[in-house]
């Protein structure tokens, strides 16, 4: 897809992953509608537009995906559903409310957005959806079970619905990063960087119409390097 002059829309855009990602497109000419509660510290382009939206609330959707369209124009060709939190400690240990509000943000938030933006890019037979999961989504890790089944969860909604999809031309990617440097972890071996992520992101939005990235595991070398 030529990225130029297009419409994205990113989840999670106030910063991290997401803010490298929204930066990235900028820089290769589409505007981007970037979605999260609150906005990016320091950041501002004329091809930016924040919009407050709380995934974990169908309706907080609902009117961010109403606000964008009537801003931007209805056709929203690339989404990247971007936007995820995590937790650590033990399954026992973990409260009820905190497994339903991981799987509220990092799958339903997904869900709610995602099926806004189809019915218009199988109309027009154009777009392409990546979904962020993270290894955690392949493999599992102790002391984030709810976090590696949100992300387990991730990785089989973007298989399914890249099978639903491929015959309206639109193509549906599962990015799968290992360990990246985003506050999460204390650990000082060495990461991803989210500009890496970025990087990745407009390539695979950046591939020939029949050229379909499916699922991408992405690594860093040298992992028990100390990063610095």
């Amino acid at each position: 897809m030529n990225i130029k002059d297009k419409t994205a829309l990113v989840t999670g855009a106030s910063r991290g992953i997401g803010l490298s990602i929204t930066k990235a497109l900028i820089e290769k000419g589409a505007v981007v509608a970037g979605w999260s509660r609150t906005k990016p510290e320091a950041f501002a382009h004329k091809n930016f537009h924040h919009f407050s939206v709380d995934l974990t609330k169908e309706l907080s959707v609902q009117q961010g995906f109403e606000d964008t369209r009537t801003k931007l124009g209805r056709h929203i060709p690339i989404l990247i559903n971007n936007a995820g939190a995590g937790y650590k400690g033990s399954f026992e240990d973990m409260a009820s409310d905190d497994w339903r509000n991981l799987f509220d943000l990092n799958v339903h938030g997904i869900f709610y957005t995602t099926r806004l933006l189809v019915p218009d890019m199988k109309e027009r037979k154009e777009g392409h959806i990546i979904n962020v999961s993270s290894g955690a989504g392949t493999n599992g890790i102790a002391g984030m079970a709810c976090y590696s089944a949100t992300k387990h969860a991730v990785v089989g909604l973007t298989e399914s619905l890249h099978l639903e999809l491929r015959d309206y031309g639109i193509k549906v990617s599962c990015l799968s990063p290992g360990s990246v440097d985003t506050g999460f972890s204390d650990s000082k071996k060495n990461k991803l960087s989210p500009g890496d992520l970025a990087e990745s992101v407009i390539h695979i939005l950046s591939m020939p119409k029949n050229h379909h990235y499916t699922n991408i595991q992405v690594r860093s070398l040298q992992p028990g390097k100390t990063a610095g």
